[in-house]
């Protein structure tokens, strides 16, 4: 089971009220929801190994590069010039605070936390992934991974409605029925529609339902373009006039959009914990951040 960290902790500080504090009167409410989601998952799913993905770079300057809009709107302040540390991203005055600590308190229970500079948790994951001899389970409220959804290998997204007590199982049958497409088609089809809240253009006037079409016929992007450029083609001239004016969007999006899947991941011991790597400190946290109910739900359910 791999989660895409900073997705749930996001979920969890919406989810649950900021009234939540811990001793010194200081917001816990994404920890300890974050907490609680991982006891559910636990509870429910019973994986063998689980990681925590994690940001090291949100917004890389690889895919900047490539897009500038990339993520541009959530950006609260622009890294030095010449620096190699990530632009700064806009993240709520009471979270931000919470993440150190969600940080502090995974590596005492002794759940695998991995993250690559450079890189989104989504090519960590993807990188995962792709190494798992076995069935994986995505904890995800970000589709862009649904583009790993593969039913030969047992990879499915489980992605929040509701907490993560209502989680939508997301896999090839689920795909082609919503979407019209399998796991490889929803990277494609996600660059044609386009995600403002990623700062993605997509292909003006080519929305999820054109963009289905599009590869229901022609099968995926290199054959819409084929198709575009191809004058005998039954593309639509509108569509053959949008797809031509997009085509420097076209040449990269794919990268951007793809997730990395030969990612610098170390060599770790991903098994899920059933005694915390570190009692003392895990206790010291505990205490000091008011962690209380939830931290013993997520013990007793590991312990069993």
């Amino acid at each position: 089971m791999l989660l895409d960290t900073a997705s749930l902790y996001f979920r969890a500080y919406f989810g649950v009220p900021e009234s939540v504090k811990a001793p010194d009167g200081t917001p816990v409410n994404a920890v300890r929801g974050l907490l609680d989601f991982i006891a559910r998952l636990v509870q429910d799913h019973h994986p063998d190994d689980l990681v925590a993905c994690m940001d090291f770079d949100w917004r890389p300057q690889w895919r900047v590069d490539l897009i500038p809009s990339y993520k541009a709107h959530r950006v609260a302040e622009e890294a030095p010039a010449g620096s190699t540390a990530p632009d700064a991203e806009e993240i709520p005055d009471t979270l931000s605070p919470q993440v150190p600590v969600i940080e502090e308190v995974l590596d005492a229970l002794g759940i695998a936390r991995i993250g690559a500079t450079g890189y989104e948790a989504d090519d960590v994951i993807g990188t995962l992934t792709a190494r798992a001899k076995g069935p994986v389970d995505i904890v995800t409220g970000d589709r862009d991974l649904f583009q790993l959804v593969d039913d030969a290998r047992g990879i499915r997204v489980l992605y929040p409605l509701k907490g993560v007590g209502t989680l939508q199982l997301t896999d090839g049958a689920l795909l082609r029925e919503k979407y019209g497409v399998d796991g490889p088609g929803y990277a494609d089809l996600a660059l044609l529609r386009g995600d403002p809240s990623d700062g993605l253009p997509g292909v003006p006037g080519v929305g999820e339902k054109t963009a289905a079409k599009l590869l229901d016929a022609y099968g995926d992007l290199a054959g819409i373009i084929a198709a575009a450029e191809d004058p005998t083609s039954k593309i639509t001239p509108a569509q053959r006039k949008r797809l031509t004016e997009a085509a420097p969007y076209l040449a990269v999006a794919p990268k951007v959009v793809g997730v990395a899947t030969d990612v610098p991941v170390p060599e770790t011991d991903l098994a899920l914990p059933d005694e915390p790597a570190d009692p003392e400190r895990l206790e010291a946290l505990a205490a000091q951040w008011g962690l209380g109910g939830a931290l013993q739900r997520l013990l007793v359910t590991l312990h069993r």
